[in-house]
């Protein structure tokens, strides 16, 4: 939403939407209040100054609105809502080996039995190893020192967290991987159909973004402007654009990414009984 939209909102569907950014309900009461605000800048300021007003439970409340790091089932479940912001701020951890991940899960724990609280770090453009190093750094902390920290990485979250709220700059950036579907038969863009991008993760394929064509056949802003070197696949959900009556119940393209800082479209050709793709621009 822009700023307009932000300030006009119901105050019961404002708060919906900031609780995406911050779960403290008392901040969030009181960025409602604030309103109108002339700009983001506004917003980010008020965040600051009622972030740093408030009370150790309020921190501790927006605290349990995250998912453990590196705990996906839970973002997909528990954390539904802002699950794509988490997974894409915790990225790092993604193309982590088994044995970082693994490690990371256990210091979770002991962290939350020794503080009562799960770790929090912004975890934005941190590997996994690095944000595992930071737990062990911050495991020998009492709770007052080890509180404070976290309040502070929340509250770099909250900020990112506004920007893309609010759409800060009011632009959509294209992902680096991009497709289109141009139905052959009927000479037009293939719209609504379901497509799925997957990594493949030490031996195993891991979904990194879904999105459904728009009625231009086109996918261009499903992910974030970040993705590594390896082996991807797209999978396009023929059968229900064909209706059950096509040949392919579903298309799957592998393609192999040599160089992550260039732009890689990936379209499909397609009619009820044959397809085609290529590497476009």
């Amino acid at each position: 939403m822009n700023i307009q939209k932000f300030n006009i909102l119901s105050s019961e569907l404002l708060f919906i939407e900031l609780e995406k950014c911050c779960g403290s309900s008392n901040w969030i009461k009181q960025i409602i209040a604030q309103r109108p605000y002339n700009n983001i800048e506004k917003v980010h300021q008020i965040s600051d100054e009622t972030w740093n007003n408030l009370e150790d439970n309020d921190y501790l409340e927006a605290f349990t609105h995250h998912p453990q790091i590196g705990d996906i089932e839970s973002m997909q479940k528990k954390f539904a809502s802002t699950a794509n912001w988490a997974e894409n701020e915790q990225k790092g951890s993604n193309q982590a080996s088994l044995e970082v991940l693994s490690a990371l899960k256990t210091a979770n724990q002991e962290y939350l039995s020794k503080f009562g609280f799960i770790f929090i770090v912004c975890a934005t453009g941190k590997s996994a190893q690095q944000m595992l190093d930071l737990l062990k750094q911050r495991m020998p902390n009492d709770k007052e020192t080890e509180l404070k920290i976290a309040a502070t990485e929340q509250n770099k979250i909250t900020h990112l967290r506004i920007d893309k709220l609010l759409n800060k700059n009011n632009e959509k950036t294209m992902s680096p991987i991009t497709t289109h579907i141009l139905d052959t038969a009927k000479g037009c863009p293939a719209s609504n159909i379901a497509v799925t991008l997957e990594y493949l993760n030490n031996g195993n394929w891991q979904s990194i973004a879904n999105d459904t064509t728009d009625a231009d056949g086109r996918i261009m802003n499903w992910m974030e402007n970040t993705i590594n070197s390896g082996e991807y696949r797209i999978t396009f959900d023929t059968n229900s654009y064909h209706q059950g009556e096509g040949f392919f119940p579903s298309v799957c393209i592998n393609f192999t990414i040599d160089n992550p800082d260039q732009h890689y479209h990936v379209p499909l050709l397609l009619s009820p009984f044959s397809y085609s793709t290529y590497r476009g621009s």
